[in-house]
């Protein structure tokens, strides 16, 4: 709960320093003194948009401080222990504005951004506005206002994972369709370009072998001859070759060597030289047996390295890249086909994420109706309390066809302010005021089910008086009676419910504006009360009455 509240150099106050109690807290003041000051701060404490016109004239900057008792707050105890922001039981925020616009936000000290503040925030307390009314008649708030009394969290979250993926497949269902649409024209050339690649089928390096062995065939002749003729030279001719000379020398100079040794290693080298050039002549044999003559073997390779030349200048590309553009081709003929497979698979899945869907929001759905015929219960109940002892609330749930993130639920708020009137909705029958005092009826019971610690109701009070606000009084301090109720109010039947009071005001010394707020004793009350039940004129008479109904209470 919130148990102080500093706030400096805000708007017109200069200092405010607020201890807060639990139960319910009544605020009161005249007309334009600032009664919500105190609330629009802790406002902006608690992640509002900061603003330079916040910052009081002539300041360089506007702070505001709050510190909650959180020892009973699991949800805030956890979200200060994820954040690294402390593990105290007490939570201190801080929010300074300068006079630029510029704002800091601390928790525990440490600077966050201004979002942690709201999220935070939303777990510390709510605020109900005097403008709550004026959403009553709007669907998405209706909605919002069935799910909060139901506290079906979980069914919410479900339904919206559900529609999430539901969207995510319905989503990639229309890209694929589209791009397989572009891809139709494609997927021909594709087809007959990748069916004409398979029937060349020419594997990676084979071009370079098929020139090699294309440039064999065509110059057998040539090669048979040059190596015949060299094979005469170097042995086989009977007369005069390489080899019977080189073996005349070796036997030559080897005879010399008798005469002098040192020509004996020259011998060897030439007995040597004749081996080498007996070898060669051995090979070259052997060559010429390898060598083929096979005219037609050289007019297939004609015919596969023409059709090889004219495929890749069809493509803009050399004869030797055939290979990667075939498998390139595949590839993409693959993919388009996969995308046909995936969007048939899609429509099977998105069939069953629909019918998900269906399950999870009829859940929400049943959940939703049986919280809406209790509301209207309890709602029509709070009508009697607050004059309005014949009127009928009830909220109508109907499904729709329509899919959303929130389910199949249309929510009609519906009610008959007299007897004898059927149900109609809201925006076609209530008055401002019947409007205000639902409105009001829905912001109690909606209000004791949540889990937040501290309550404000920033004059929501507006448009009621008499019997009417001594019953939203004894309504505020019963929901005071479980947990910190704030209220800012003009009216004495509520103001004088409150377990504590505090006044506001606002002076003037000729050069600035100064508001202030102060708590009320016993006696402090019943002056305040009386001058909102006599104005400014206090009488006895409305100090007994002041007296009287304070003392309904105390």
């Amino acid at each position: 709960m919130l148990t102080s509240l500093q706030v400096t150099n805000f708007a017109i106050v200069e200092h405010l320093d607020i201890e807060w109690h639990q139960g319910m807290t009544t605020i009161t003041g005249e007309t334009g003194a600032g009664k919500s000051i105190a609330i629009d701060a802790l406002s902006l404490c608690l992640g509002e948009r900061a603003e330079a016109s916040m910052v009081r004239e002539g300041a360089d900057r506007a702070q505001v401080s709050a510190v909650f008792d959180i020892q009973n707050l699991p949800a805030a105890q956890h979200f200060i222990s994820e954040h690294e922001l402390g593990d105290s039981s007490e939570c201190i925020i801080r929010r300074v504005v300068s006079a630029n616009g510029r704002s800091k936000a601390y928790i525990n000290g440490v600077m966050v951004p201004a979002g942690q503040l709201k999220s935070l925030g939303s777990l510390l307390i709510s605020i109900h506005g005097q403008h709550a009314h004026q959403q009553l008649n709007k669907a998405g708030y209706q909605l919002s206002v069935v799910d909060s009394f139901a506290g079906h969290v979980d069914l919410v979250n479900d339904v919206k994972t559900a529609y999430n993926a539901l969207q995510s497949l319905e989503k990639e269902k229309a890209t694929l369709s589209q791009s397989l649409q572009q891809a139709a024209a494609e997927k021909q050339l594709l087809e007959y370009q990748v069916a004409e690649l398979d029937e060349f089928s020419l594997e990676h390096g084979e071009f370079e072998e098929i020139e090699q062995q294309h440039k064999l065939l065509s110059n057998a002749n040539s090669l048979l001859e040059g190596t015949q003729k060299e094979l005469q030279i170097i042995y086989q001719q009977d007369n005069y070759n390489a080899y019977s000379m080189v073996q005349s020398s070796a036997n030559q100079i080897a005879e010399l060597a008798s005469l002098d040794k040192k020509l004996a290693p020259i011998a060897d080298l030439l007995f040597e030289a004749g081996i080498s050039l007996e070898e060669a002549a051995r090979e070259l044999s052997h060559y010429q047996d390898s060598i083929e003559m096979d005219p037609a073997q050289l007019s297939e390779l004609d015919d596969r390295i023409a059709r090889a030349l004219d495929l890749a200048r069809k493509h803009d590309i050399s004869p030797e890249a055939i290979p990667d553009l075939h498998a390139e081709l595949k590839q993409s003929l693959a993919n388009i086909e996969q995308s046909d497979e995936r969007l048939a698979a899609l429509e099977s899945e998105i069939a069953e994420a629909k019918a998900h869907y269906v399950t999870v929001a009829t859940r929400l759905s049943q959940s939703r109706k049986v919280a809406a015929d209790e509301l209207s219960k309890q709602v029509t109940e709070s009508l009697v309390m607050l004059s309005m002892e014949n009127a009928k609330f009830a909220i109508v749930v109907e499904q729709q066809e329509i899919t959303s993130s929130k389910g199949l639920d249309s929510i009609d708020f519906q009610v008959a302010a007299n007897t004898g009137q059927r149900l109609q909705p809201l925006v076609k029958v209530a008055s401002g005021g019947e409007l205000s005092r639902i409105s009001l009826a829905i912001e109690v019971i909606i209000a004791d089910k949540m889990t937040t610690p501290t309550l404000i109701f920033d004059e929501v009070d507006v448009g009621i008086s008499g019997p009417t606000a001594s019953a939203v009084g004894k309504l505020l301090r019963q929901l005071g009676n479980s947990t910190q109720v704030i209220c800012v109010t003009h009216l004495p039947q509520v103001a004088s419910s409150g377990h504590n009071q505090f006044f506001v005001s606002k002076s003037d010394d000729g050069t600035h504006t100064h508001t202030h707020m102060s708590v009320l004793d016993n006696s402090g009350r019943i002056d305040e009360i009386a001058r909102l039940l006599g104005g400014t004129n206090i009488s006895e008479i409305t100090r007994t009455n002041a007296s009287e109904l304070l003392s309904q209470y105390h």
